[in-house]
């Protein structure tokens, strides 16, 4: 029989590999059955094979998209309070269907028309390429100018940062009092086996015509949309013609249109206590 501490971490090792719900029954009964020298040469082989073919193997990536999961996110808890930080990688990727939860922002630009810019994700992405989404969805940083909290400014100036690295919007036409806070959301959301979204998403509005040099490693093309012709994306979405980002998804769902229709009034919808859960 094997020791107390043997069976222990074999118990957890077991469970690390086929799931938490693995019974300890079941586990005990196999162990009753195998001799300590058996379990040593024979078992322990077994356990790393069938831990390569439970593990969905990385698939190669995008070297730049690569390069940028160095890059150092702020964790968060479910108050958006800031518990640490972990490289991109490290919360993107899945680890028993569950990932990091950290600090994010999605930007909503209007043209002078009322006209929404979206995005399409360009096909090099990690997560949810070539899906239709908002303007410009990123994270703050861990440094100190966009850990600020104060009015949200280090979540501005992220915002700024990436629609010029995105989009080539100059940081000129992107004042920091031009990117009006209205909310945050928190959801999580599963790429495919190995990569998924877990995020406290701050909204960010503004109404401005701005000039566009695409990055093709991050968009694969842009789109001014009015209401109806969003609509009809949706639609698509649902049947199955387009793709939409889970998050896009989720804020038309629940109060874009809302929003869209006050871009003269947002201030009455400012909320900067709530976080509105879909999960």
């Amino acid at each position: 029989m094997h020791s107390p501490a043997v069976s222990a971490w074999l118990l957890t090792w077991i469970r690390d590999v086929f799931g938490q719900a693995t019974s300890s029954a079941r586990i005990k009964t196999f162990f009753a059955r195998s001799s300590s020298q058996t379990f040593t040469r024979n078992f322990s082989l077994k356990m790393v094979e069938a831990k390569k073919e439970a593990a969905p193997a990385l698939q190669p990536l995008d070297p730049i998209q690569e390069a940028l999961l160095n890059e150092v996110c702020i964790l968060v808890d479910e108050n958006d309070q800031k518990t640490g930080s972990a490289t991109k990688k490290e919360c993107h990727l899945l680890k028993n269907g569950q990932s990091l939860l950290h600090r994010a922002f999605s930007v909503f630009i209007f043209n002078d028309k009322g006209e929404l810019l979206l995005q399409q994700r360009a096909d090099s992405k990690i997560t949810f390429p070539d899906t239709f989404t908002n303007t410009c969805c990123s994270h703050p940083l861990a440094v100190d100018s966009e850990l600020d909290e104060n009015s949200a400014v280090g979540v501005r100036r992220a915002a700024r940062r990436k629609l010029q690295q995105e989009l080539g919007i100059l940081p000129e036409q992107v004042p920091l009092e031009e990117l009006q806070y209205i909310t945050r959301i928190h959801y999580r959301a599963p790429s495919d086996e190995i990569w998924g979204e877990h995020e406290i998403d701050y909204i960010l509005f503004m109404q401005k015509n701005v000039d566009l040099v695409l990055n093709p490693n991050e968009v694969k093309s842009v789109r001014y949309v009015s209401q109806d012709d969003l609509r009809r994306m949706i639609e698509d979405d649902r049947n199955g013609n387009l793709k939409l980002t889970p998050w896009f998804r989720l804020i038309c769902k629940s109060q874009l249109f809302q929003w869209w229709n006050n871009l003269n009034n947002l201030k009455k919808f400012e909320d900067y206590t709530s976080i509105h859960r879909f999960y």
